[in-house]
């Protein structure tokens, strides 16, 4: 055998001990008449020590960096302790060796602080996965893995395998699709999730099915997407979403034991759609910490206020007593909204300006921003005091719950954008003052998320979901007694389908959706008024979906389910914001794997193959 022990695996007790190692030359170190090398393999590193009757032969035969190497020689205490390594304390007196395979110089150290750029680890990633760093990262992967999978085994879970080569049924993202040579013409596509193939196991009878599953997406790509990605892809039947809930919040927090050895006792918060975006701007709130958004203005249209005694209603929504004056920025905007950032109210003209800027950046957006200071002395003041005197400060301070000390920051305009801008706000000065930490974990079930949504450029509804999850049990009826069609697009808020609740469900850790899923449709008739109101003729419908309409007509029994993106569970649970950590072989942000440099060209006798002809112009 290549050898008899890993190199993480020896310790004091094997000294005197004759074995033989097996690995990559980590360093050569070379002190007069003897030479020290480090052998790495996964497991670990082990210190050789070469005496002068091998010099010699290392003259003869110099090791190089990554060199793989045989060595066998009797285990030895260590002169020279290393506390920082399992194996510091022996080393390996080499009696024999043999260079199995030599290597050409690496184009980056195989170091945790390598010196090789992303584009260039990407390139060489073999050599990359190398690296401790990225190994602790696949060790994470592969221990959530286990740990779903041990969990999901022990409640009676099935791992039943679906098809990669399916039809494509565009909704949502865009389908990868690959031709088909012996059906001239035609073409399968990759699945963007399991979903109805988990949904027809449903129906024939495997009440509890589950894979570890590739998705395909063809959309455009940032550092926490991909082409392919993997799902933890879950489905139950005889369910409500109760059960669903328990169940699943139930699988994470084994995931923090086994995988962290965080014991997640408590009860994970519930909040409904409204709460998040009222609260939070957005439907994946960080609840690691407060600054939570107060909402001083807003339209008609909008969540009604939680305090309206201190709110005057006009015929185009209402605003907060407090912001009554001559400021035009806060009269003309259709939405004002304010957090208080905690012990900030020291910050200087510089730092104010600062953030003004940042606001005004184009990816956020905004014009600019307006701040109270709540000084430690029971004082205020704003950029704009000379509009507002000092007992409407107070009470617009109030408003968001600011402390003495705190900094109160506001933005006004644009509803949607306004929103969005105060929660990346957010966001951000959390990160400034530290409160996002990266080992502190806050789960959070979002629900009660709208069931539709409405497009004005196309003029329809679309699902916020997917086509085939089921309205709240007590809007079944208003869904099936209304028609979808809409006159005037510009009064879709009062048709009735746009108060339609879903009876789906997203789990968020430290704000970023980690699963989400719903109780799905299992009657016919309401699947074809879903697929009515998403603007698909009778037709359509059939040709997509006929066979999971003609196995509703076979006893579906009541089901929902629940994925979680599991690239994107372990990039949290390892502290990092890029999913591509977390995977053995990723593309970059175009979607190409630089390694194997593809997407590339195919040649003329593949095209003839498939009957296909590319038109370029």
């Amino acid at each position: 055998m290549y050898r008899t022990h890993t190199c993480g695996a020896l310790r004091i007790e094997q000294a005197g001990q004759t074995v033989t190692l097996a690995g990559w030359v980590q360093t050569v170190r070379k002190f007069g008449s003897i030479t020290f090398v480090d052998l790495r393999d996964r497991y670990g590193i082990t210190q050789l020590l070469f005496n002068e009757s091998l010099n010699a032969k290392l003259d003869a035969q110099p090791l190089g960096r990554e060199f793989v190497v045989q060595a066998t020689g009797t285990v030895n205490e260590r002169s020279n302790k290393n506390a920082n390594i399992p194996t510091g304390e022996i080393e390996l007196l080499v009696t024999e060796f043999s260079i199995l395979n030599k290597s050409a110089v690496p184009p980056f150290t195989i170091q945790d602080d390598t010196d090789g750029g992303d584009d260039l680890r990407m390139k060489y990633r073999f050599l990359d996965l190398r690296r401790n760093a990225v190994k602790r990262n696949l060790e994470l992967r592969y221990a959530v893995n286990r740990s779903a999978r041990n969990y999901l085994h022990e409640h009676q879970f099935m791992d039943i395998e679906t098809p990669f080569l399916i039809k494509s049924t565009p909704e949502g993202a865009r389908d990868f699709v690959v031709p088909s040579r012996m059906n001239a013409g035609q073409f399968y596509a990759l699945p963007q999730s399991p979903q109805t193939f988990k949904q027809l196991l449903m129906v024939s009878g495997y009440d509890r099915y589950y894979q570890i599953v590739k998705c395909f997406r063809d959309e455009d790509l940032r550092a926490d997407r991909q082409p392919e990605f993997t799902q933890i892809d879950c489905e139950m039947a005889f369910v409500e979403q109760e059960d669903i809930l328990q169940m699943f919040e139930g699988l994470v927090k084994r995931i923090f034991k086994d995988v962290k050895n965080i014991d997640y006792t408590e009860q994970v918060k519930r909040i409904t759609w409204e709460e998040a975006m009222w609260n939070y701007g957005n439907d994946k709130p960080d609840i690691r910490f407060g600054m939570e958004i107060a909402n001083l203005k807003f339209p008609k249209h909008a969540f009604p206020t939680r305090n309206a005694a201190v709110f005057n209603e006009g015929t185009n929504g209402a605003e907060h007593a407090a912001l009554a004056s001559d400021f035009s920025v806060f009269n003309s905007a259709e939405t004002v909204l304010a957090i208080a950032a905690p012990g900030c109210s020291e910050y200087t003209r510089k730092q104010t300006d600062e953030l003004t800027e940042w606001v005004k950046r184009p990816q956020i957006g905004m014009k600019g921003l307006v701040f109270i200071k709540c000084n430690k002395d029971g004082s205020y003041k704003s950029s704009v005091d000379k509009f507002y005197p000092e007992t409407q400060l107070k009470a617009l301070a109030d408003a968001a719950n600011a402390q003495p000390g705190d900094l109160v920051l506001v933005l006004a305009g644009n509803e949607e954008r306004t929103r969005k801008a105060t929660s990346d706000l957010r966001m951000e000065m959390a990160s400034r003052l530290g409160l996002r930490k990266n080992d502190e974990f806050k789960l959070l079930w979002v629900l009660d998320f709208p069931l539709f949504e409405y497009a004005e450029e196309e003029n329809r509804w679309v699902a916020r979901h997917h086509p085939f999850t089921s309205p709240k049990p007590d809007q079944i009826e208003v869904m099936i007694n209304n028609e979808p069609t809409i006159a005037d697009a510009s009064k879709y808020l009062e048709h009735p389908y746009s108060n339609i609740k879903a009876n789906a469900y997203d789990m968020v850790l430290n704000g970023n959706e980690i699963g989400g899923g719903s109780i799905r449709i299992y009657q016919r008739e309401l699947q074809e008024k879903m697929f009515a109101a998403l603007g698909m003729s009778e037709e359509e419908a059939l040709h997509k979906f006929g066979f999971l309409l003609g196995a509703f007509e076979y006893g579906a029994p009541p089901h929902g389910g629940l994925a979680f993106g599991f690239d994107r569970l372990c990039a949290i649970l390892g502290g990092s914001e890029s999913i591509r950590d977390f995977i053995a072989f990723p593309k970059n942000n175009s979607g190409r794997d630089v390694m194997l440099d593809a997407p590339g060209p195919i040649d003329q006798k593949q095209f003839k193959e498939l009957q296909i002809k590319l038109d370029l112009a």
